[in-house]
């Protein structure tokens, strides 16, 4: 008995099949894409692509500089989508930037050196502050010599997509010569403000000796991280999420501080 094959595309019409790739993730949408030009157009649609983008994000874009918003406004939903995924851009006067998780839409911020708290970070004599072209912040934090290296971040809940794994962490570099950070690890630590419970913690160098396995990456960007620790963004309450990187033993210089990524998980 021949079985003739059902064209679907045939059968429901595009606003259809565009709500059902709108159910699935980012990936499958840019797979649906290839299966003909009627999915295609379908998996392309502002109607696909605004499920994936983040349901406060012109509030988030209200956030930015006037030519950011200008430029964003003119995109359609897709490429507004992929814009945000490669291209972070700078909040709240330019002390914190945006993007997008390319594998789930997921929020991803980092905090730059401006807004976290640094121990000594306004005196002249330990650090310095200076612009770096390939920062995407207007300033980086520069360190010229101290024994307590103490740094704190944070960030509220609220603006966290919901239900997601985040880690956070610590973005870096160094300066020619550095000294200070083989010798003894960091301690790096995150927790819900006013929470009962520690938080999560671990040790880590920067710089770490040979022997030492490497747990800092080098980023795509040009700068080094390290993950400082994981935690769950629940429900997105009025909650804020502190993190902190302390060492206080060795005499130290060299390290240039960009900022604090909360990156969110692509599970």
């Amino acid at each position: 008995m021949n079985k003739s094959r059902i064209d679907i595309t045939k059968v429901l019409p595009e606003d259809c099949i565009a709500f059902v790739i709108s159910k699935t993730s980012p990936r499958n949408a840019c797979r649906s894409s290839l299966v003909s030009h009627a999915f295609q157009s379908a998996a392309d649609s502002d109607g696909v692509w605004g499920g994936c983008l983040p349901s406060d994000l012109q509030e988030i874009i209200s956030k930015s500089d006037q030519p950011s918003q200008r430029l964003l406004s003119t995109l359609s939903k897709k490429k507004l989508y992929f814009y945000l995924c490669h291209n972070p851009i700078l909040i709240n006067n330019g002390t914190m930037s945006f993007a997008l998780e390319k594998e789930n839409g997921k929020k991803r911020y980092m905090v730059g050196a401006r807004s976290l708290s640094i121990a000594w970070g306004d005196a002249p004599s330990y650090w310095t502050w200076e612009h770096l072209p390939e920062s995407r912040f207007s300033q980086v934090a520069r360190l010229k010599e101290v024994w307590r290296l103490d740094v704190k971040g944070r960030i509220e809940a609220r603006i966290l997509s919901n239900h997601t794994t985040y880690a956070a962490y610590f973005v870096f570099k160094f300066a020619n010569p550095t000294v200070g950070f083989d010798k003894n690890p960091v301690e790096m630590n995150v927790h819900f403000e006013g929470s009962t419970t520690s938080g999560t913690k671990r040790q880590a160098f920067l710089d770490p000796p040979k022997k030492i396995r490497q747990v800092v990456k080098d980023r795509e960007d040009g700068w080094m991280e390290v993950e400082m620790a994981k935690f769950i963004n629940e429900s997105g309450d009025d909650g804020t999420i502190l993190c902190g990187l302390k060492e206080v033993v060795h005499y130290k210089y060299g390290l240039i501080i960009q900022g604090i990524e909360f990156r969110p998980g692509l599970y």
